[in-house]
């Protein structure tokens, strides 16, 4: 094993030992190798005649570049800002801001526990991320009973992962803390799990009550305080579009120092809060008593951005730092948050209507950008076909009974129109 990852896991073990169990073999084994890149950054602060380290070219003492692209971003972002690779980490400024963010956003955290946000090439990739770092073949990844497919190709396909499941709703059509509960008990022998929180959930639109979170951390606690390790690892994709009673801070607040068992990971990012789908930003970032820790969890996490991607785009970097800091973030922001729980509670209001009750019954949603419903004898996927191929009506079948369908895309006015094509489409085919 490398002397660097050597010292890193020493420095978790030190202050840690669990935090280090947690970690998968690869997990144990990566750094962050001191070449190219820390060699160009001590350059960058000491080399005041010539510069000749990182492979770039420039021209004019700034980077070369073409000057038909830089016209297309005119004197709004320099070509510093654009051309040259951005480090592995991220921007050093927008990690700052978005930091900065996520403690305004969750007044319950303290910053001195969290790290330094790491940025990714949007939440997918933080994902992948935190599977390579920490699930082994058979680490138990526990989820709800609906959750986004592409998990089982993160944590199974890649990483040999096993997914154990439960109801997300209970009879009552809350969050369903005890099924969840039953689903860690049953792994307490695997010695670690994953546990994934996903709110807003994709695809139900479910985010808990203030209630339902405490008790969420207290059964992670609870499994915690019987020996058992904990990766809490929180999706926050959707974080910011609560539309109704639920929390309106991340989970990840309720667990960032619940236990020493217990290591959350927050993955968010500017895609879907921002709406800025196809820049592809997002953030890795950790929570700990031991700066130690956070230190090594950073450069193993950078030591895999290196060894994969290199880094995240540079433009698009440092068009959300821009972004972040405008004087029109918070404006557009409340103006898009009230376009969108405009159509959520459209949504609510069309559902009420009695005729929909003999083809399916909706679940419980309060944020985000989808709701689905359970159909009454009607096949998910054959309802799906057939609302496309004689409708024109795009939705996702998600499982043999339920249907996704995403309020966030269709206008306010036309969502009574989207449903009763549903409902026409479920009457044809019970019909």
């Amino acid at each position: 094993m490398n002397e660097l990852a050597q010292a890193l896991n020493q420095a978790i073990i030190q202050d840690n030992e669990h935090v280090y169990d947690m970690l998968s073999q690869l997990g144990k084994e990566l750094f962050y190798p001191k070449g190219i890149l820390s060699q160009s950054a001590e350059a960058g602060k000491k080399a005041h005649r010539f510069n000749a380290t990182i492979g770039i070219a420039t021209e004019n003492n700034e980077p070369m570049h073409f000057e038909h692209i830089q016209n297309l971003f005119g004197n709004s972002i320099a070509p510093k800002d654009l051309f040259p690779y951005a480090a592995p980490q991220g921007k050093e400024e927008l990690r700052s801001v978005w930091k900065k963010k996520i403690l305004a956003d969750n007044p319950q955290l303290n910053e001195e526990i969290l790290g330094n946000p790491i940025v990714t090439n949007a939440l997918t990739h933080g994902l992948s991320i935190v599977a390579d770092l920490f699930v082994d073949e058979g680490t138990p990844i526990i989820l709800p009973d609906k959750y986004w497919g592409n998990y089982n190709i993160t944590f199974k396909t890649r990483r040999g992962g096993t997914t154990v499941t439960y109801p997300l709703f209970n009879e009552a059509n809350g969050f369903n803390v005890e099924g969840l509960k039953a689903a860690i008990q049953s792994q307490k022998s695997s010695g670690k799990i994953v546990v994934l929180l996903n709110f807003p959930n994709n695809p139900t639109g479910y985010t808990p009550l203030e209630s339902e979170a405490q008790e969420i951390a207290a059964v992670l606690t609870e499994a915690a305080e019987e020996g058992l390790n904990i990766i809490a690892l929180i999706d926050d994709a959707y974080f910011g579009l609560f539309y109704e009673d639920s929390i309106k801070e991340s989970i990840f607040s309720f667990l960032a120092t619940a236990h020493p068992r217990i290591l959350p990971i927050k993955i968010d990012g500017a895609t879907k809060e921002n709406y800025v789908w196809g820049f592809r930003v997002g953030f890795i970032t950790y929570a700990s008593n031991s700066p130690a820790i956070l230190n090594a969890l950073e450069q193993k996490t950078k030591g895999i951005i290196r060894g994969t991607i290199s880094s995240s785009s540079h433009p698009s970097q440092s068009i959300i730092l821009q972004s972040l800091q405008s004087e029109e973030f918070q404006v557009e922001k409340k103006q898009k948050f009230a376009l969108m729980k405009a159509r959520a509670d459209k949504t609510k209001e069309v559902l009420t209507k009695a005729e929909y009750a003999k083809y399916w019954t909706p679940y419980p949603f309060n944020s985000g950008y989808f709701m689905c419903i359970k159909l009454h004898d009607i096949n998910a996927e054959q309802l799906r076909v057939h609302l496309l191929n004689q409708y024109g009506v795009g939705t996702i079948s998600i499982n043999d009974t339920d249907l996704r369908i995403a309020f966030s895309c269709v206008e306010a006015s036309d969502i009574e129109e989207l449903f009763d094509l549903i409902a026409k489409g479920a009457a044809d085919l019970q019909g």
